[in-house]
């Protein structure tokens, strides 16, 4: 049997844009807030095999924490190309 190469149909759809650094930053502080609050609780998940849990929230909070650095960086450079294209065609214009 052979296999036929797969070719989309469609074009792919924008991108959603929305608040991304808050999106991101509201989620690393939920994981910072699950990593705390099961922290009281480390005896339990250690007797139980459970501590990855733990781990796992305070990776999570790692994480979102480089995520927040990325898209606040991402965010002021298109804001920087927005501006640097608006500035480009009024120069344009006064030619």
């Amino acid at each position: 049997m052979r296999m036929a190469k797969w070719t989309p149909k469609h074009e792919a759809p924008e991108p959603l844009e929305g608040p991304v650094v808050a999106t991101i930053t509201g989620g690393t502080v939920i994981w910072f807030v699950l990593f705390l609050a099961q922290l009281p609780f480390y005896g339990w998940y250690d007797d139980h095999g459970h501590t990855w849990w733990l781990w796992t929230c305070l990776a999570g909070g790692g994480l979102g924490l480089i995520g927040v650095w990325y898209v606040r960086r991402r965010d002021a450079a298109i804001k920087r190309s927005r501006a640097g294209d608006a500035s480009s065609s009024y120069a344009g214009d006064a030619s």
